[in-house]
Order: C-alpha cells, then structure tokens, then sequence
C-alpha cells in the first residue's frame, strides 16, 4: 500500500513563484503524513489559461522550471506528478504534458495530453499521439492521463491493458462538470479495475472557475478520497491486492473481445 496525496488549489495564472510555493508547502505536509506521492492539478506550475501560455510564456524557462519541481520531490522526499506545456516536434506548437518524478527527482515517466477539450486548447496547443505508458513506482503499476482524457473509456483502458493498477490525473475542470468526478472517474476506475487519482483546481484562474471535486476512486468503483469546492491537500491509501481482487472478482479485462469490438467498428 502507497499513502497518496492529491492537491487541490487555486493557481495564479504566469505567477510560477507563487505556484511553486504552493506546490512546495503541499509537498512538505504530504511528505510529513508519510506520502509516497503527490498529485498536482493540470498546468498547475503556470496556471490554467491556454491562450495567455500561448502568448506570454517563454519556452526557455521550461527546463529550468522542472529542475525547481524535481528539487521540491528531491528536499521532500516525495514523488511529484506536475503538469506544464512542452514544445511539440511541429515547429512553434506545444503539447500538455504531465511528468511522474521520484523522491530523487528523477523523471520516471512522461505523458502528453491526447485530448483536447474546448476552442483555447485547440488554438494553444496540438494534440498528442502516443499511449500512455506504464512504470513500476513505489511498487504498483503506475501510469498518467490528462483531464478530458480520462473521460474517454479507451484512453483509460490503454493503461489498464499495458498493467496500470493506478492511474493519476492532473485535470483543470471547470465548475458545471460534477459529473465528472462523481460519476465518471468511479465508473472509469470500476470498469477498468484499477486505482484512479483526479486533481482538480479550485477558485477562478483567468476567464475560468474550477469545480474541486478532486477525487480517489479505487478499483471496485469505491470513493477513497473526495473533496469539495475549496483548496485542501486529499490523502489515500492506494495499492495492488484491491485491484488484484476486483480484477479476480469480475475479470472485465481478461474476457474483453477486442477483435470482435474492431469488427463492429468497421461495420459501424
């Protein structure tokens, strides 16, 4: 079992020193409670405003800004999920990322965002193209998506086939989408049998007001951890024998057809 931290909070938008601070303090009480890991909301570091990144961030700054990140898991001694935007291949394009580090602060896996929600997104950033791969941490099987992305069932069911038995996900929902993490990440968690970790903003961020609800919701669609509107830091003990028995219990996975779902699909 791996005690988990999932912080909800109220970023302020190209105000990266107050982000970090935040971030930071999240990581010192997270790591004091014995946390194996903290989840931060999407864009977190920068804040969450698609277009004004587009405009008023220098892309230069990026790697220094992940080397003050890793520093926070390294003088911590905590694993660190952040989100920031990455340079694409295309030239001039930038993708959402999310970065798994380690309480050495080295980066044990990396994900850009395949989904992109809203008009802001699809002018600031491109859509990604790789699945989403799967590492060992803290001895479970970890693996990362980034906010639209888990409401998408094949997206989390890529990470389940590769082996996830926890999924985390830095997202920036705004207030109007309760559904999301009080219906939808349960039911993501509960049909692909594994451990799901949402972390929301909170409060008004630019043109945006953020919903909360960061939630944890554990591999038989049980809710382990929830919040509500304002900023808190949400622990929960996630680990391998839940998802060992939901997946013995009703094997979902195992007795999927993908063939058979691909044959219909080009019947459709």
């Amino acid at each position: 079992m791996m005690l988990l931290s999932v912080l909800q909070a109220n970023a302020s938008v190209m105000d990266v020193e107050a982000n970090l601070r935040t971030i930071d303090d999240a990581a010192q009480r997270a790591a004091h409670a014995g946390s194996g890991l903290l989840l931060t909301p999407e864009l977190f570091p920068v804040g969450y405003a698609p277009l004004r990144l587009h405009a008023e961030l220098d892309p230069a700054t990026l790697p220094n800004l992940r080397e003050r990140l890793a520093d926070i898991a390294r003088r911590h001694g905590i694993g660190l999920v952040y989100s920031l935007p990455a340079v694409a291949k295309q030239e001039s394009a930038w993708h959402i990322t999310a970065t798994l580090v380690n309480a050495k602060g080295d980066e044990v896996l990396n994900y850009a965002k395949v989904h992109l929600f809203g008009p802001e997104e699809h002018k600031a950033f491109v859509a990604a193209q790789e699945p989403p791969a799967v590492v060992d941490f803290n001895g479970i099987r970890t693996s990362m998506l980034i906010c639209y992305d888990v409401e998408f069932p094949e997206a989390v069911r890529a990470a389940a086939t590769r082996g996830a038995e926890l999924l985390l996900v830095p997202t920036a929902l705004s207030a109007g989408f309760d559904n999301v993490p009080q219906v939808l990440i349960r039911a993501r968690a509960l049909e692909s049998q594994l451990n799901v970790a949402y972390a929301n903003h909170s409060g008004h961020e630019d043109v945006y007001t953020f919903l909360g609800g960061s939630v944890v919701a554990g591999p038989d669609g049980s809710l382990l951890a929830a919040a509500g509107e304002s900023p808190t830091l949400l622990f929960a003990e996630v680990g391998t024998e839940t998802v060992k028995a939901a997946r013995s219990e009703v094997p979902y996975l195992r007795e999927r057809r993908p063939e058979l779902y691909e044959e219909w699909d080009h019947r459709a």
